[in-house]
């Protein structure tokens, strides 16, 4: 395959570009084969919040991609290093469904029933997690002077069952409650592109974003100058694209067709 253009270095979400529930899309495993044995600079760029870098590694491998943990970034990991920089020392309360601690490294951790001395409430992605107490309990931090930081807005993601609601969902309504603007660190934030394409020491004239939510994949990352590719898998609706707030640069019916978009 050849590089050509804006395939100096690409930006790939995960889920629902690659796989939907973790299994593999058709094709996808073998255009990713294609694309590092072309020698393309990537990295995989993902709001999930229910895994580990090192365990979405594990499952990409396993299912047969050629990922390592190093070409991950999640918004867990964008957001340990906003809270380092910006908030050190601070005890942080993360209400999120799934154990991403360990990408939470430098990050002082208490549980969101703590009764006082939270100085920050992290908001990660929807589950089982957000019951009505740990909501609640969130909002009561956010009245006593906490701040809010979220690793993303989704609305929703895809599953083998359809579309599950996701943070986006439930974090209007804490805002809106407590008085407050949500920090956001996770796509489509300026500073979670800015630190992928640090990342691979690409420029965004020369990189392309594949995703398939138009609006926090595609058209935040072609706001950053980088060149925006969606797909028609996963979250992908058609009156979600028709009711877009711009155009995407390329539209593929799936990640299996990046190549040849490449190559042209």
């Amino acid at each position: 395959m050849e590089r050509i253009g804006v395939s100096g270095a690409a930006l790939i979400d995960i889920d629902g570009v690659l796989t939907v529930d973790w299994q593999p899309l058709p094709g996808a495993a073998a255009a990713m084969e294609r694309l590092r044995s072309a020698g393309l600079p990537l990295a995989l760029v993902t709001n999930t919040t229910s895994r580990t870098r090192a365990r979405i590694a594990a499952k990409l491998a396993g299912a047969g991609f050629p990922i390592g943990e190093d070409d991950i970034l999640t918004a867990p990991s964008v957001t340990a290093a906003y809270l380092r920089e910006h908030y050190p020392g601070a005890r942080c309360a993360v209400l999120n469904s799934g154990d991403v601690s360990e990408d939470l490294a430098g990050v002082t951790l208490v549980d969101v029933a703590e009764g006082a001395g939270v100085d920050v409430v992290v908001v990660g992605g929807a589950g089982d997690a957000f019951g009505y107490a740990a909501l609640n309990a969130a909002f009561r931090h956010l009245q006593r002077g906490a701040r809010l930081v979220a690793m993303h807005r989704n609305l929703y993601w895809r599953t083998s069952e359809g579309l599950d609601l996701d943070t986006g969902a439930f974090l209007p309504g804490l805002e809106r409650a407590a008085r407050v603007e949500a920090e956001v660190t996770g796509k489509p934030a300026e500073a979670f592109y800015a630190t992928a394409l640090a990342h691979l020491g690409a420029v965004a004239s020369e990189t392309l974003m594949v995703g398939d939510d138009i609006e926090t994949d595609v058209l935040a990352a072609q706001r950053f100058g980088i060149t925006g590719v969606l797909v028609r898998t996963g979250k992908y609706l058609p009156e979600t694209h028709r009711s877009a707030t711009g155009t995407p640069d390329h539209v593929l019916d799936s990640f299996a067709d990046l190549p040849a978009l490449l190559r042209r």
